[in-house]
């Protein structure tokens, strides 16, 4: 495989996730107004997403699967995980999802329309009504890059 040298190889850190609605529904943050989310893409061409909820709650427990349901179905809701192989198609890059928190994500192909400004990645999809917009922050490298 060859190496991807896209400007979108590094780590980002998520600054906002807002949905929008085709029916003119308010905008709504999914994850809250400040997530926490990190997004790297490696130039061997794999990448991986993690978002959570900033507020989320802690289990009642060291060891989760004893956690009450509710507990887990809380910890379930407030986290978004992923990930997988991508490649650049023009101004969307395309995952190959491989691992995923929601088994029913493994085996899709998620496509994102990128947009680059300054040191920020904004990524977008539409999901039937909904339409998606995540919008990353360049994480500087140890080296100061």
């Amino acid at each position: 495989m060859a190496a991807i040298t896209h400007r979108i190889v590094g780590g980002w850190s998520l600054l906002s996730w807002t949905m929008r609605f085709d029916d003119g529904r308010p905008a709504r943050q999914p994850y809250g107004d400040s997530p926490n989310g990190s997004l790297l893409y490696s130039a061997d061409g794999r990448m991986l997403a993690a978002i959570a909820r900033a507020d989320r709650k802690h289990l009642s427990g060291q060891v989760p699967q004893r956690a009450p349901e509710s507990e887990k179905t809380a910890a379930f809701d407030s986290f978004f995980s992923y990930g997988g192989s991508f490649d650049i198609d023009g101004d969307e890059v395309v995952h190959r999802v491989d691992i995923a928190l929601n088994p029913n994500f493994v085996g899709s192909v998620q496509r994102r329309k990128m947009h680059f400004e300054d040191n920020q990645l904004t990524l977008s999809a539409k999901e039937g009504e909904r339409h998606h917009e995540l919008i990353w922050q360049r994480i500087a490298s140890a080296a100061g890059n």
